[in-house]
């Protein structure tokens, strides 16, 4: 079988009151965009296993938890480890156990994301406390990406308004719109 790395990364990133976003969002993405998404979430201990195998049920795309040198494939979907932050190299995972930064796994992997893949890198920050993704919209937007906050449908809007707030944000949506904009973005990419 042919691996095909994806046209672009799609960062997801969310705490409290996030699940129902998560959900929605998948539900209106096609199984066969050539994106990859990659879920990042403030998880309990073994969480992560339950958060996948709800995704699942959503999407007809594989959903995994990432481990280490996992390979990011287009039309997959991956699920941060608990008490891990990751980052990318290369289309791959790198896993960092225990979590460095407490609250902030969103930037650490939207800062990679936006590292690695600059203009094929997208943050979208959904329903949580605090403010983590917000550094991380920084340095996608700096790098030529693109960055979604969900609108006031958010759950919890202290994480999409503090990155609105810092003025790094392209698009503020519903979650059910974000897949419109998004194929629009992998339709404008030159391959």
């Amino acid at each position: 079988m042919k691996t095909v790395q994806p046209k672009l990364i799609v960062g997801i990133g969310g705490s409290a009151g996030s699940l129902n976003a998560y959900k929605a969002l998948l539900n209106a993405i096609p199984h066969d965009t050539g994106m990859a998404f990659v879920f990042i979430t403030h998880l309990m201990p073994d969480s992560h296993i339950q958060l996948a195998n709800i995704l699942q049920r959503q999407t007809k795309m594989s959903v995994l938890v990432a481990a280490e040198a996992t390979e990011i494939l287009a039309n997959h979907v991956y699920v941060i480890p608990s008490d891990s932050d990751f980052t990318l190299d290369n289309y791959r995972f790198i896993i960092i156990s225990p979590r460095i930064s407490r609250n902030k796994p969103v930037d650490v992997f939207f800062i990679s994301l936006a590292n690695e893949m600059s203009e094929r890198a997208v943050g979208i920050v959904l329903s949580g406390y605090g403010a983590d993704g917000t550094e991380g919209c920084r340095h996608i937007k700096a790098n030529g990406g693109t960055t979604f906050a969900q609108d006031e449908s958010a759950e919890v809007d202290a994480m999409p308004l503090s990155a609105k707030a810092a003025g790094c944000i392209d698009f503020v949506l519903p979650v059910d719109k974000i897949p419109a904009k998004l194929k629009k973005l992998v339709d404008s990419l030159k391959r």
